[in-house]
């Protein structure tokens, strides 16, 4: 078997073409884009495949260097950590706690069903987990930051599982969304309450997308304040491990970043938002498609059958969770229906796929303000705080 070589730069290289192509075919392949299907999981899902066709052929095998794909995962959870604002939290109100507490039950139950279903498999239980809340509510990103650290624990495998799975909860949760809306909307009779919301301004969501002029600047400030953010992580992560629990590494970051957001808030000094969130998705293309293109697929061959139940199984919570208990929580209205919808959106794969949702539900009966303003203000700042503490705590019951 021949044995190819690819340096830092070499195997960054090779990422950034995986990211465009992978944008390139999104583009042009109407059911990826439907699904929204991130376009590094699409180049990196690719290249996983031609590097199993390499293995299993005995034709080649590739050994990459990857020292930067935790640098790249550490500066996106950190400028996550920059969106957790309590300012924020406390304007949404009641109904942003309520859905948060929500979406922090259905973790729960995603990490017990996990566990539960490897266990009677016979499996480690960290695999369970790589298909629990990991994948699901954490999405690709939040697989490549803990499925690593489930390696080292002696779950062997679970970083490919966590990213198949993560693959299935995006295309899953965007096809159950709709019917599910759908059903909750013409069951309940919600289409006679419509013509009140058509009137319902979007006021409370201009904090969320206020737009500023990019300049170098400011592009230059927030990678500054990313960085220290970082480097103050560090410090942070050093006392948590103190505990004597297992904790990812970009932890400490998003603490220091969600710290340094709320002195901002209570205006100390500038913070470059908009900025900052440009970084993030920068980092994040990157960290997924050096992830992805590193799976190793031949090791799903002995976890096939029991891997397709696992998800299925999750499939079925998201969809009774949302159906049952979000809707009837959230109030029973066409409101709550339209975040039932979405919160398959973001249980399953990630807060974008929760918004295309909505917005197909939306366009076929009428545009809803709250469930637009809480469910993107609980999916993209909140719940991965919640999450990652929820992960660590099965994590270090099972490791």
């Amino acid at each position: 078997m021949m044995i190819i070589e690819l340096n830092l730069l070499q195997t960054l290289a090779l990422a950034v073409v995986l990211l465009i192509v992978g944008r390139v075919l999104k583009q042009k392949v109407n059911i990826l884009e439907k699904f929204c299907i991130p376009a590094p999981v699409i180049g990196g899902v690719l290249f996983a495949f031609l590097t199993l066709a390499g293995y299993v052929s005995g034709a080649f095998e590739l050994n990459m260097d990857f020292g930067l794909k935790t640098v790249l995962m550490v500066a996106f959870f950190t400028t996550v950590g920059f969106t957790a604002s309590l300012k924020l939290l406390k304007k949404g109100g009641m109904q942003v706690g309520i859905f948060l507490l929500l979406a922090l039950i259905l973790v729960v139950l995603q990490n017990v069903v996990g566990v539960s279903l490897a266990k009677v498999f016979g499996l480690n239980p960290l695999i369970g987990l790589a298909t629990g809340s990991t994948p699901m509510t954490g999405g690709h990103g939040t697989s490549g930051a803990f499925a690593p650290l489930f390696e080292q624990a002696g779950a062997t495998g679970a970083t490919t599982v966590a990213m198949a799975a993560a693959t299935f909860g995006l295309i899953f949760g965007s096809m159950i969304g709709g019917p599910i809306g759908q059903t909750l909307i013409k069951k309940n009779g919600l289409m006679e309450t419509l013509d009140g919301i058509r009137e319902v301004e979007m006021e409370e969501t201009q904090d969320i997308h206020e737009v500023k002029t990019l300049d170098e600047d400011r592009l230059t400030w927030a990678a500054f304040q990313i960085i220290i953010a970082m480097g103050a992580g560090t410090l942070i992560s050093k006392l948590l491990t103190l505990t004597g629990m297992t904790f990812p590494v970009y932890i400490g970051a998003m603490f220091a970043a969600a710290i340094m957001r709320n002195l901002a808030d209570a205006k100390l000094f500038d913070l470059k938002s908009r900025e900052i969130a440009i970084f993030g998705d920068i980092s994040l293309s990157l960290f997924l498609s050096l992830a992805l293109m590193g799976l190793k697929l031949w090791q799903l061959a002995s976890l096939a059958g029991p891997l397709v139940v696992m998800l299925l199984a999750q499939g079925l919570l998201m969809g009774a969770f949302a159906y049952f208990i979000t809707f009837n929580i959230m109030g029973k209205d066409y409101e709550a229906a339209v975040m039932s919808c979405g919160h398959c959106g973001f249980g399953m794969g990630a807060t974008p796929n929760a918004m295309a949702n909505m917005g197909a539900l939306s366009e076929k009966y009428t545009f809803a303000p709250r469930a637009f303003f809480i469910l993107p203000l609980v999916g993209s700042l909140f719940i991965d705080f919640a999450n990652a503490s929820v992960i660590t705590f099965f994590m270090n019951m099972f490791g």
